[in-house]
């Protein structure tokens, strides 16, 4: 008895534990979640804090990110002031060229015109003085200020006058305004504006390697493009490639009865190409579909007369005097058609093209004529600077110097040494010394040029470039009043000449 007394003690009590310890247990996680469930709340109302303070932050962010994107911000960078909003939907920077030219012409001394043959452009009694003594002085070549700029993201503008030009001969005019849409990948320009018709015209008119064109590289750039001209054109480019193409019409300064429609195409290629080296090649086409009319197109007469003329200076413009010149010719048409090659390794650049120019006559009884002409050209910057390829316009570029003229600091920009050889052709059918002129015969004189020049970058914008041209014209009179009626030469009589010339400029460009 006593034992199961014992026995029933002994489990009374431990369930008596074991209920304590469950219900302290009980109680012990009763104030855990508890805890918990407070933490939780703590931690959550330290996250509602959290995304309050970054919901105000983040439209304070959004609403500087908009003021930013509508602020206007002015610049001056390389001199050039450049006005633009934000986020460059709208932008216009001001441009300024002045180009101001110095030459001495050496050639043996002036006689009269009875003795003194050598002869300057068909036609024209000034260019026939002035060729047995071209004028030594100095002339504003270019002076221009204009905008150009962004507007509504996708079209670019550009409006350009110049104010200078060689003497009296070019008088302020519009260079340039265009606008364009650059929304596609295919650009769309319309306006006044030149085409690039080569390698050669391709390269900026402030950082070309001298200080004018090749004489035929000028010449065909005449035809259907150069400044001033009114086009409607199209512009694509990628990484290598270049392709353009536009109609093209009268230059401003031009007012004929009929305007001449013309047509100017180019395509150029890079097809090798390093860390610091390249080639270039390149094709161009240069066409007068139908050229200006002289006159009424009265049918019963036979139509307008439509002539074309190519003559040209020697490679300067000082004195405006050119000493090759086909005169006119009654023409239906002409084809210009170029090929380009260009090379660049560190420093040292070349480039040379090759043109011919074919001429439809209007009446079938006379041969077509055909000229032609090229040039080689190479320059080697002896401060280590490259010129830079634009594949924008398929043209190397002037350097930039890595140190600009600073003599406080030992510094003297870059220097640049160029050399060009240059022929154009604008004879047909010429014959020899002493020989009569054959009929449809051009007798408009061949030129060959050698070039040597310095130019010397002291910044961004400021150039001073020096050269020294020697000239051999060879020209044969076509006889009859082709000059100047009783100053015109025998038929055959040599109406060229050689001379050297020493010029310098100084530029100013932003």
């Amino acid at each position: 008895m006593t034992t199961n007394k014992t026995t029933l003690r002994t489990a009374l009590i431990a369930g008596v534990s074991f209920l304590t310890m469950a219900g302290a247990a009980n109680a012990q996680t009763a104030q855990d979640s508890e805890a918990r469930i407070a933490a939780l709340e703590a931690q959550l109302a330290a996250l509602s804090g959290q995304i309050a303070d970054l919901k105000a932050a983040t439209a304070a962010n959004v609403k500087d990110v908009r003021s930013a994107q509508s602020a206007t911000t002015v610049t001056l960078a390389n001199s050039r002031p450049t006005i633009a909003t934000g986020d460059g939907a709208f932008s216009v920077s001001f441009r300024g060229i002045f180009q101001a030219d110095a030459a001495l012409y050496d050639q043996r001394d002036a006689g009269p015109l009875s003795t003194d043959f050598r002869r300057g452009s068909f036609g024209d009694a000034a260019e026939n003085d002035r060729a047995r003594d071209l004028g030594d002085g100095a002339n504003v070549r270019r002076a221009r200020i204009g905008i150009e700029g962004k507007a509504f993201g996708a079209f670019d503008y550009n409006m350009v006058y110049d104010f200078g030009g060689s003497g009296t001969e070019e008088a302020g005019k519009i260079s340039s305004a265009w606008v364009q849409y650059s929304g596609y990948p295919v650009k769309v320009r319309a306006g006044i504006y030149a085409p690039v018709t080569s390698l050669e015209d391709a390269s900026n008119n402030t950082g070309s390697l001298f200080v004018e064109r090749a004489s035929v590289a000028e010449t065909v750039r005449g035809l259907a493009g150069g400044d001033g001209r009114a086009a409607v054109g199209l512009l694509a480019n990628g990484e290598r490639w270049n392709v353009s193409a536009a109609v093209t019409g009268n230059t401003v300064t031009t007012q004929t009865y009929d305007e001449q429609l013309g047509f100017v195409g180019r395509v150029a290629y890079v097809p090798f190409k390093g860390k610091d080296w390249l080639i270039h090649v390149g094709a161009n086409a240069n066409l007068i579909i139908d050229p200006a009319a002289g006159g009424p197109d009265v049918a019963s007469a036979g139509g307008a007369v439509t002539n074309v003329r190519l003559r040209d200076r020697p490679e300067l413009r000082v004195d405006g005097t050119r000493l090759i010149d086909t005169g006119n010719i009654d023409a239906d048409g002409v084809t210009a058609l170029g090929l380009e090659l260009g090379a660049q390794h560190k420093n040292l650049y070349a480039q040379a093209e090759y043109f011919q120019i074919d001429v439809e006559r209007r009446t079938g009884a006379l041969s077509d004529p055909k000229f032609d002409g090229w040039y080689v050209q190479a320059g080697w910057t002896l401060t280590g600077e490259p010129r830079r390829y634009n594949i924008a316009t398929a043209g190397f570029d002037n350097p930039r110097p890595a140190k600009p003229f600073n003599p406080k600091k030992a510094q003297w920009g870059a220097v640049e040494l160029a050399a060009r050889y240059s022929t154009f052709d604008l004879n047909h059918l010429a014959g020899g010394p002493g020989n009569p002129a054959l009929p449809g015969a051009i007798r408009g004189g061949e030129q060959n040029i050698l070039s040597l020049g310095v130019n010397w970058y002291l910044n961004n914008v400021v150039t001073v470039s020096g050269a020294y041209r020697n000239v051999e014209v060879r020209r044969l009179s076509p006889g009859g009043t082709a000059f100047v009626a009783g100053s015109t030469p025998v038929a055959g009589a040599q109406v060229g000449q050689d001379l050297d010339i020493w010029s310098l400029r100084t530029q100013y460009a932003f």
